[in-house]
This record gives structure tokens, C-alpha cells and sequence, in this order.
């Protein structure tokens, strides 16, 4: 029997640890480190005659707008770490969801958007898009199939989720989302920031597209800004030439590089964050304490069989829980932790936890216990299990002597 063999300058007959580590990376050819190097030039040299040069192309090394070489390297990694023909790297997570928004929609056209999600996208569509663009949009709870169905119109062109809400944590039935907005000719589009890949790969349950936020998990290590979106080369190709190439939210050099470099260890460090969690999210839920825990993996969850189904390595490293009590008792809690840190973003190596209040015009569409306590959202890092049990064990005791 003739068996395959694995060659790091074929990326594609490597597997998943194997493809984290040596995707996107070459030799360099001037000094011979077997690392590709940050390349801070904003312009690279031009061939004797340039007349043939695509001014806006972006699949060698010209202007560091249209591409780089960090960009190249990253965004070839994004590819196959998704399971897509191509992707595209920007300066952010909003810039990424932003880039897909101008390419894809216009004046007139009317998009179904998950009525849970990130705050960037709530203002997108119930101001910016809306009040600039005459874009009408449909706010509605996508894990409700009947009711994303009878949103659906004739102008629908994008139907867009999250795979797990932020902060909520629902989930969302990607498949059958795609059978509906496919059915109507629209794309549907998956912000899976909060499950990335080894968890989740939305493009294979029927996205068109999926965007991450770089910053947080692909990274890991809080240090670096990015964003991104794969899919086929035909979608991917026409975001690069006018979001990015037009619109100019183009990754630095630098971010690029340590993205690339913190994505190396992602499928090692999403299967501790996922172990971690599941254990925090038990202890959590079974302390009388604790009001409520949104963490897809308890069978309390309203979508626990579902993402038991399509999150077979776990259900994340988010949760959102809140302690008995007003906004002042969270506050206190959170103010008890020493080893968690109280601030904002996700996915790092570190614990990060924030309170967020009861107010707000996103709030209304979230869960009872979500308006009635506010919410304390969870992101679990890479410390000993034991170690963030106690630091919550001993701030409960504080909180509630």
C-alpha cells in the first residue's frame, strides 16, 4: 500500500497540527532563516517593466495595501486552518465584518442579522448601514428557523450569524441557516470568532463565508490586532479588490507576522480552553451563589444537543454567568478575583472577565436572566483549572461572606 507522504511545502497532505505550524511560513531566500521574517516595507521592487503590472493586484508582494508579504503568508495559513479556497486578512475583526458588508450589499437590499451578537454589528445595521446606505435589515433570533423563514424577503441577499452568540453563547444551526438562505439566492455569512478552528469550520456545514476577529483566539496572546474572512476564491478576491484594496483596511506587517506566529499553537491551546471551561462551568453552576451560567456544554443550555452535534471537541472557552445580586454584587465579585482580569476581549492565554449591565438597546433581545442580572462574560485562558476554581471560589466567599 502506497501511503501519502507529508511534505511541509504541500501544506494540504499535512494534518491539523501539522498544518498550524508550517502553512504560510518559507525559508527566506536573503538570509536563510527558516522562518518567514517580518517585512515592514510598504513597497516592494518593481521588474524592469512594470506595463503589465495589475496596479490593484493582490497575489505578490507590491504595495503593502493590496499585499504583503506577512499578509501572504498569514492569509494563505487562514485558508487552509478554515477549509477554504481563499481569505483575506484586515486590520480588524469590525474591518473584516465591515469589508463584507460594502462588498456584498447596496442600496435597497435587505439582510436577516442574528438579534444577539456583537455590538459593532448591532450599530452596523440599526444606524450606519441603515441611515448611509438605505440597507434594510431584519433583526431576528437565528436559532428560530420559522422564524428567520418569515423574515426572509425577496430583496434578501445575506443572511448573517454568529456561530456562538456573543455574549449570550447560542447557537446556531449553521446547516439549516444555510438551506435557507441559499433557498432564496442570499449568502450566509458566520462570524465563528468564539468557536475557531479545530472547534468549529462553518464553511463545511454550508457558510459562504466566515469571519474571524484574529485578535482574539487565532492570535491567543492579546498582543496583536486583526481580522479576516475565507471562503471560496470568487467571494474572497472580490472583498479583497474593493474593501481592501479600494477601502484600505489592510493588516500591518507586524500584526500579520504575530498572528501568524500565535496561530501555530492554536489547536493545542482551543482543546485547553475547552477543558477548562467545561469544568469552570460546572463548578460555577452548581454553587447556589451563581444566578444563572449560559455555557453551551451544560444540559441546561437551550442549545446543548446542537452544539453537542456540531462542536464535537467542546463547546468554547466562552461563557456568560452572573452572581446573585444588583450591578454593584457583580461588580464586587469581579473585584474579588486576583488571578482572573477584569477587561475586555477574549481568547487570550489569560482569563479576562467583564461585567456588562442591564441597559442598552441590545439588551432587550437577550435571555430574561440576561436583563434581570446583567451578565458577567466568562473567557477562560490557559491557567490550571484548580487555580481559577479557587480564585472564583474564594471571590464568592468574599462577595457573600
Amino acid at each position: 500500500m502506497t501511503v501519502s507522504r507529508p511534505d511541509k511545502h504541500d501544506p494540504v497532505t499535512l494534518g491539523e497540527l501539522s498544518r498550524a505550524v508550517h502553512a504560510g511560513n518559507t525559508v527566506d531566500e536573503g538570509s536563510g532563516a527558516i522562518r518567514t521574517p517580518i517585512v515592514l516595507a510598504n513597497s516592494y521592487a518593481l521588474p524592469d517593466d512594470p506595463s503589465t503590472i495589475s496596479w490593484s493586484g493582490t497575489d505578490v508582494p507590491l504595495y503593502t495595501r493590496n499585499s504583503g508579504t506577512n499578509q501572504l503568508a498569514l492569509q494563505s495559513k487562514l485558508a487552509l486552518l478554515e477549509g477554504a479556497e481563499d481569505a483575506v486578512a484586515l486590520a480588524s475583526g469590525v474591518a473584516a465584518l465591515h469589508a463584507v458588508f460594502f462588498t456584498f450589499l447596496k442600496a435597497g437590499d435587505h439582510v436577516v442579522v442574528t438579534d444577539q451578537g456583537y455590538e459593532a454589528i448591532y450599530k452596523l445595521f440599526t444606524d450606519l448601514l441603515p441611515v448611509k446606505f438605505g440597507i434594510e435589515a431584519t433583526f431576528v433570533d437565528t436559532s428560530d428557523l420559522d422564524a428567520v423563514r418569515a423574515a426572509l424577503r425577496p430583496t434578501t441577499v445575506l443572511v448573517h450569524t454568529e456561530s456562538i452568540a456573543n455574549p449570550t453563547t447560542r447557537v446556531a444551526d449553521i446547516r439549516a441557516l444555510a438551506d435557507l438562505a441559499h433557498g432564496v439566492g442570499a449568502l450566509l455569512t458566520v462570524d465563528g470568532t468564539f468557536a475557531p478552528p479545530p472547534l468549529l469550520r462553518p464553511l463545511d456545514h454550508g457558510a459562504d463565508l466566515v469571519v474571524h476577529s484574529l485578535t482574539k483566539y487565532i492570535n491567543g496572546h492579546g498582543d496583536a490586532m486583526g481580522g479576516s474572512v475565507a471562503g471560496s476564491r470568487e467571494l474572497i478576491q472580490r472583498i479583497k479588490n474593493e474593501a481592501m484594496v479600494d477601502a484600505g483596511g489592510v493588516i500591518s506587517p507586524f500584526n500579520a507576522w504575530l498572528i501568524n506566529r500565535g496561530s501555530v499553537t492554536l489547536p493545542l491551546r482551543i482543546r485547553q480552553h475547552v477543558a477548562t471551561a467545561q469544568v469552570l462551568a460546572e463548578f460555577l453552576d452548581a454553587d447556589s451563589r451563581v444566578a444563572f451560567v449560559a455555557y453551551p456544554g451544560l444540559p441546561s443550555h437551550p442549545q446543548h444537543d446542537l452544539a453537542g452535534t456540531l462542536l464535537p471537541l467542546g463547546a468554547g472557552g466562552m461563557m456568560a454567568f452572573a452572581v446573585e445580586g444588583d450591578a454593584d454584587t457583580q461588580n464586587r465579585f469581579v473585584s474579588n478575583l486576583k488571578l482572573i482580569t477584569s477587561a475586555v476581549s477574549l481568547g487570550h492565554d489569560e482569563s479576562l472577565i467583564v461585567h456588562v449591565g442591564t441597559s442598552g438597546p441590545r439588551v432587550a433581545r437577550y435571555p430574561e436572566v440576561f436583563r434581570t442580572y446583567g451578565h458577567l462574560r466568562f473567557s477562560v485562558g490557559l491557567e490550571d483549572a484548580d487555580d481559577l476554581i479557587a480564585d472564583l471560589s474564594a471571590a464568592l466567599d468574599a462577595t457573600f461572606g
